[in-house]
């Protein structure tokens, strides 16, 4: 970094901050716009690219500035400060509860059991069916069967699973 930029920015400082306070309107983001107004220019003057240095840490400063109030301004549009720490408090988290939790691997793992003691046909179909979204006249090519044959195997393996998944459900 050139210690002449170092001097440019420590002599036009205050100024600097002057411009940005009037953009922003608060000393201490003016600040730290000022900060990376600085740290910004001093790259561009280290790689060689900048002939009036002053002119361009100012422009750098003001467009920092334009963009720090924009970013502001749609923040305020979208955050609000009124909301109670009790309002807060009571959003639902998006994540599920330990309960819902454990009841879900419970479901899962009897759908498993109830898919394994289908015959062996039938788990075929439902693990290509519901696993892999392949359509019924693929599976039926595959499996060397009719679409009607598939459908009914299915239809089998859905019946069972359901039972399975009742159980649970009543008891």
């Amino acid at each position: 970094m050139s210690a002449s930029f170092t001097d440019i920015f420590l002599s036009n400082r205050k100024a600097l901050i002057g411009t940005v306070v009037r953009i922003v309107g608060d000393h201490q983001a003016a600040e730290d716009v000022a900060q990376e107004a600085y740290v910004r220019v001093s790259r561009a003057v280290e790689g060689g690219t900048v002939e009036h240095i002053e002119a361009f840490l100012f422009q750098t400063a003001r467009n920092l500035a334009l963009n720090h109030k924009r970013s502001r301004q749609i923040r305020g549009s979208v955050e609000r400060d009124d909301v109670s720490e009790t309002d807060v408090e009571t959003i639902a988290s998006p994540t599920p509860s330990q309960e819902a939790e454990i009841i879900h691997r419970q479901r899962l793992r009897l759908l498993e059991e109830a898919v394994s003691r289908l015959p062996e046909r039938a788990q075929k179909v439902w693990v290509l069916s519901k696993i892999e979204k392949w359509p019924y006249p693929r599976i039926a090519e595959h499996l060397g069967v009719s679409p009607n044959t598939v459908f009914n195997d299915l239809k089998m393996a859905h019946a069972h699973c359901m039972d399975a998944l009742a159980k649970i459900d009543r008891g």
